[in-house]
């Protein structure tokens, strides 16, 4: 009986597990191979001319003063972008969680119908709104006294604004994460505070701050993972510049790879790409670890 049932489950799972094996382990493992090649656009024409160079490609990467660039510029968007995106997150979680606050559902699907809107759109958008003379930015600047900045066409400010409308953009997946966290607290804890005199600080710190735990660690991970991948909104709204200031891992991969046809130093960038996320993952089980045994 239970190897009948063995072969029924196996035959349900086999087109997943044959769609996932063509359609990803097979690409990763052949992109893999071509980062130790000098895979290029004569190659497409005749394989003959495929070389293989070893770790040069890697080596390259090392003395690459654009790969740098981007590498310095994608950590500045996580480091700046992530725990912004996860206090938004988790404040905003909090005020809908309020038992005063009504039309909650309502308020829910409005924050949460940028992250389910298409990114290219949503920085098409965003590109007029910082627009120097008729967006809606500047105009609000000026009405204040302040002089219009040219938000995507100056180096300092460039990122800041990618980073805004990121946060924007994706604050509202964390927030229904947080919300989920937030009704598993027991309300007797809150009860208990509140019969002791506690204040909302230290109600925040001593009861919701540690039982959230869990959730931050797993939405910090996820948050971080994902705008390591920062890519469709620099692409769109900057093109990588000014002076390269919006320029990210990604995007100089794809650069690599579907502009200039660099498709060897393309992969090993992504390869590179991948040891970073690796990295975070694995910090990402440490915490969890020691957080399952406290």
């Amino acid at each position: 009986m239970k190897s009948s049932n063995s072969k029924v489950a196996y035959f349900f799972l086999a087109p997943a597990v044959s769609a996932i094996f063509v359609f990803f382990f097979i690409p990763v493992i052949a992109a893999f191979i071509i980062s130790f090649t000098d895979f290029d656009i004569y190659t497409l024409g005749d394989f003959s001319t495929l070389r293989f160079i070893g770790f040069d490609n890697y080596l390259r990467l090392l003395n690459d003063d654009l790969f740098w660039t981007a590498l310095k510029n994608t950590f500045y968007f996580v480091v700046v972008a992530s725990p912004l995106s996860i206090v938004v997150s988790l404040a905003t979680a909090m005020l809908l969680n309020n038992k005063l606050i009504k039309f909650k559902a309502i308020f829910r699907l409005s924050y949460f119908i940028p992250v389910v809107t298409t990114l290219v759109a949503v920085a098409i958008v965003w590109r007029f709104i910082y627009h120097y003379d008729f967006g809606l930015v500047n105009y609000l600047l000026r009405i204040i006294g302040i002089n219009p900045v040219d938000w995507l066409g100056n180096p300092t400010w460039a990122m800041p604004a990618i980073i805004m409308m990121s946060v924007w953009k994706n604050f509202g997946y964390n927030m229904i994460i947080f919300i989920a966290g937030l009704q598993n607290i027991p309300e007797e804890l809150y009860d208990a505070a509140e019969i002791e005199g506690a204040n909302w600080w230290q109600t925040f710190k001593s009861i919701t701050f540690p039982m959230l735990a869990p959730t931050t660690i797993f939405i910090s991970i996820i948050t971080i993972i994902g705008y390591f991948q920062l890519f469709a909104e620099p692409y769109v709204m900057t093109q990588g510049g000014p002076l390269n200031s919006t320029l990210s891992i990604i995007q100089y991969m794809y650069q690599e790879g579907f502009r200039w046809w660099n498709m060897g130093y393309s992969a090993s960038i992504a390869f590179f790409l991948f040891f970073i996320i690796f990295v975070v993952t694995l910090i990402q089980f440490k915490f969890q670890k020691s957080d399952s045994l406290q």
